[in-house]
C-alpha cells in the first residue's frame, strides 16, 4: 500500500536517495547537497509517496497555484515504477492547484512516451537558458 502526502517535509538526503533510485539522478545536482536542500526549501509544493515509511516518490513543483505550475521533479523509485505512483503524485499535485492552473514539465528522455499516455500534451516551444549561457 502506498501512502501519499502533500506538504510533508523531507530531508535533502531523502530526496537525494529517491532521485538516485529513479531515472533523474543523471540530470540533477546529486553531488551538491546544498543545491538539493535549496531545491526543497524553495519549492512551493512537494508531494510524496511512501511505502512502509520508505520514501518511493516525490513530485516537487514551483507554482503560483493560479495560472501555472512547473512540475520540476517527478521521481519514482525504479523498483515501483509502472504501478501508478507517478500518476497519483501528479493527481495530488493538481488537487492543490486552482481550477485554471496548468501543469508544465520538461520530460526526462526516458519518460517522453509516459506523459502522453497519462494525458499530457506535447508543447514544442519550451526554451532553456542554462547557467553560463550568455544572454545576447
Amino acid at each position: 500500500m502506498t501512502d501519499y502526502r502533500v506538504g510533508e517535509a523531507i530531508s535533502a538526503e531523502q530526496f537525494l536517495d529517491v532521485l538516485r533510485r529513479s531515472s533523474l539522478a543523471d540530470r540533477r545536482p546529486v553531488d551538491d547537497l546544498d543545491c538539493i536542500a535549496g531545491m526543497l526549501r524553495h519549492a512551493d509544493l512537494v508531494g510524496t509517496a511512501w511505502q512502509n515509511d520508505h520514501l518511493v516518490g516525490v513530485a516537487r513543483s514551483v507554482t503560483d497555484f493560479t495560472y501555472c505550475c512547473y512540475l520540476s521533479d517527478l521521481a519514482v523509485d525504479q523498483g515501483v515504477q509502472c504501478t501508478g505512483i507517478g500518476r497519483e503524485l501528479i493527481r495530488n499535485t493538481r488537487e492543490q492547484l486552482g481550477p485554471r492552473c496548468t501543469i508544465i514539465l520538461l520530460s526526462a528522455p526516458a519518460a517522453t512516451d509516459y506523459y502522453p499516455r497519462i494525458g499530457f500534451t506535447r508543447h514544442a516551444s519550451a526554451w532553456v537558458l542554462s547557467p553560463g549561457d550568455r544572454l545576447k
